[in-house]
């Protein structure tokens, strides 16, 4: 699967979906996928069937889809 990966706008409406893959750095481990959303946190999960948790969203810098 490749990925393309786009700089989070923290600014915009609806910054990250549910359903979008979000990292920490672009390319980088681990990538989560965006599961719910919670007073200003993303639950997270790193592969599908894990356990999600909860971050902050400030935690992620980049936002990537499927190319």
């Amino acid at each position: 699967m490749t990925v393309d990966w786009a700089l989070l706008d923290h600014a915009a409406e609806e910054p990250v979906k549910v359903g979008d893959m979000v990292s920490a750095d672009a390319g980088g481990l681990p990538i989560y996928r965006v599961v719910a959303f919670e007073a200003g946190r993303a639950w997270v999960a790193a592969a599908q069937g894990a356990p999600a948790r909860a971050l902050p969203l400030a935690a992620f810098r980049w936002r990537g889809t499927q190319a």
